[in-house]
C-alpha cells in the first residue's frame, strides 16, 4: 500500500475516502460551492463533501462503483471542462505517480484542484516541477483507509491545492490539528 508496508496495493489504488480524511479540508474550501470529482469510485468522497454543504456538479471514474458516478476517463476530458461546471476539482486520485503527475500537469493550470495523497511527496525531487502550481497543503496525518481494519495506514497524507502557475511560489501549509 505505501512505502512502509509490504501489502499488495489494491488495483488502481482504490481506497474509499473516509470522512475523517475530508473533515480537515472543509474549512479551507473558501469560495468553493460546487466541485467535480473525476476519480469518484463509489462516490464516498462526493457524499462527504455534500454532507459538508458543497454540491457535486460532476462525478466520474474509469470503473464507477456506484450508479451516481459516470463512466469517464478524466484524462480524456479537456482540462477546462470541469471548471465550466464546478468551482474546483476535489478528488482522492490514485497515488501512482504515472497517473498523479500527468493529472496535476493537465488540470492545475486550469483552476483550483484539491488532491489527497501522501504527505511525503512534497519532500521529494519529483515534486519540484509542480511547485509553481502548488498553493496550499492541508496535513491530515495517517488515515484509516480500510474500514474494518484496526490500524491506520502507514503513510501520512495531505490535501494539496494546485492552481495556475505563479512566480512567487508561496505555499500555505496548514498543520494537522488534534483529532
Amino acid at each position: 500500500m505505501g512505502k512502509r508496508s509490504d501489502f499488495a496495493r489494491v488495483a488502481r489504488d482504490y481506497y474509499p475516502t473516509p470522512a475523517a480524511a475530508v473533515l480537515p479540508l472543509v474549512p479551507h474550501l473558501r469560495g468553493v460551492k460546487t466541485f467535480a470529482e473525476p476519480c469518484a469510485g463509489d462516490g464516498r468522497l462526493v457524499r462527504h463533501l455534500e454532507a459538508a454543504g458543497l454540491r457535486c456538479a460532476w462525478s466520474s471514474d474509469l470503473e464507477p462503483l456506484d450508479g451516481s458516478v459516470d463512466l469517464l476517463d478524466a484524462m480524456s476530458a479537456p482540462p477546462a471542462v470541469p471548471f465550466q461546471f464546478a468551482d474546483a476539482i476535489i478528488t482522492n486520485p490514485p497515488w501512482d505517480r504515472k497517473f498523479l503527475h500527468p493529472f496535476i500537469q493537465r488540470f492545475a493550470p486550469a483552476g483550483p484542484v484539491w488532491l489527497l495523497f501522501d504527505a511525503d511527496w512534497i519532500h521529494t525531487r519529483q515534486s519540484v516541477q509542480f511547485l509553481p502550481f502548488l498553493r496550499e497543503i492541508v496535513s491530515i496525518g495517517r488515515v484509516k483507509w480500510i474500514e474494518d481494519s484496526k490500524q491506520t495506514g502507514k503513510d501520512n497524507a495531505a490535501w494539496y491545492r494546485f492552481g495556475p502557475a505563479r512566480i512567487d511560489r508561496a505555499v500555505i501549509l496548514h498543520g494537522r490539528t488534534a483529532a
